[in-house]
């Protein structure tokens, strides 16, 4: 994996651009295609752009764009290895990362989507139904920091469900972050989208907290597999209020 430490320390400081516009980053290894694709969204983004991984990743540190377009296949580093960093990091997990790449969507597209991709383009793209998709996920994440605003917080909870065999499971686990109604964790049991859960507090005896289904699943499957979790209903007497 990536090194995020190592590429923020590497990278030039670029020139601060225009904050009225949404940050658009692209990574990609063909100088051409960046600047296609550059020109073709520059009137709707300020675009940033890389051809190396590691600075692409330090720039997603830096920038905070609002969205990513990544290439598949580059050199020393895989699109696959980026976008799994940038779906484990804290400060970069939120951002929407798009493939855009040159392999088979039937291929790809659910590997993709598996480690935190929100969609796949395959190229020669098709412009407008990028833009449309850019749009929507731009605004609906938006729209979901201001309605469900995340803070870095780590509570010890307990989750009871079933995993994709049916088979009881009882898990420990501590929040990376938390909101009003919802909490990212890691997740050892093999959960699908919608698996519901009892969750309880592991201190104070175990008070029972509220039940919540699985809205989002990153790196399933793996040792780090980490889900985003909805509850059902108001939780009771959750951190916050």
């Amino acid at each position: 994996m990536l090194n995020p430490l190592k590429a923020e320390n590497d990278v030039n400081v670029a020139k601060k651009p225009d904050t009225a516009t949404p940050k658009l980053l692209i990574i990609d290894d063909d100088e051409s295609v960046r600047k296609v694709m550059g020109f073709r969204l520059r009137d709707s983004y300020n675009i940033i752009d890389s051809g190396s991984p590691e600075e692409a990743l330090a720039l997603a540190l830096q920038h905070k764009p609002a969205a990513i377009l990544l290439d598949l296949m580059m050199p020393k580093y895989s699109g696959f290895e980026v976008c799994q960093t940038l779906s484990s990091l804290s400060f970069t997990s939120h951002i929407p990362i798009l493939i855009v790449s040159g392999e088979s969507s039937e291929r790809y597209k659910r590997l993709c989507e598996s480690i935190g991709a929100k969609g796949f383009f395959q190229k020669p793209v098709d412009i407008d139904a990028l833009r449309k998709t850019l749009t929507s996920l731009i605004v609906h994440r938006q729209e979901e920091i201001q309605t469900k605003p995340r803070v870095r917080l780590r509570l010890m909870l307990k989750l009871l469900g079933v995993d994709s065999t049916d088979t009881k499971v009882e898990i420990l686990t501590a929040t990376e972050n938390v909101s009003v109604n919802a909490f990212l964790c890691g997740c050892t049991a093999i959960v699908g989208l919608d698996s519901t859960v009892e969750v309880f507090s592991a201190a104070d005896g175990g008070s029972f907290i509220g039940k919540a289904r699985v809205t989002h699943v990153e790196w399933p499957g793996t040792v780090a597999q980490r889900c985003d979790f909805e509850f059902l209903e108001k939780p009771v007497d959750w951190i916050l209020q």
